[in-house]
């Protein structure tokens, strides 16, 4: 049965795909702002959204959990606790997409991911 598995694929295999996704995010968080296609952009947004959050309260599992998500990339783990800081009284939506049009190479529809 496939109940709860409708998320995006990106004809990538389960742990290519984490990757692809891992990789997104630590662009995000480090640039504040990246482009990228809208299927990509809206599969990105929670799971940064659920990293802010974890990033919000900083205890010790909480750091290692980010710092799990993000490839053990510590000095990535503190940025987002830093940019948590920024949203200690918002309670959710921490990102924003914005969507740009076709991309004019293949059709793509794009769109532009950054924080609020």
């Amino acid at each position: 049965m496939r109940h709860h598995n409708a998320n995006r694929k990106f004809h990538r295999e389960e742990g290519e795909r984490l990757a692809f996704l891992r990789s997104l995010a630590r662009s995000l968080i480090q640039k504040g702002k990246i482009t990228t296609t809208e299927a990509r952009a809206k599969e990105l947004r929670p799971i940064v959204e659920k990293l802010v959050t974890r990033g919000k309260n900083p205890t010790l599992s909480n750091r290692r959990v980010l710092i799990a998500r993000l490839g053990g990339d510590t000095a990535t783990a503190k940025k987002i606790e830093a940019v948590a800081n920024n949203y200690k009284t918002r309670a959710g939506g921490y990102l924003r997409v914005v969507k740009l049009g076709a991309r004019k190479s293949d059709g793509s529809p794009m769109a532009v991911i950054e924080f609020v």
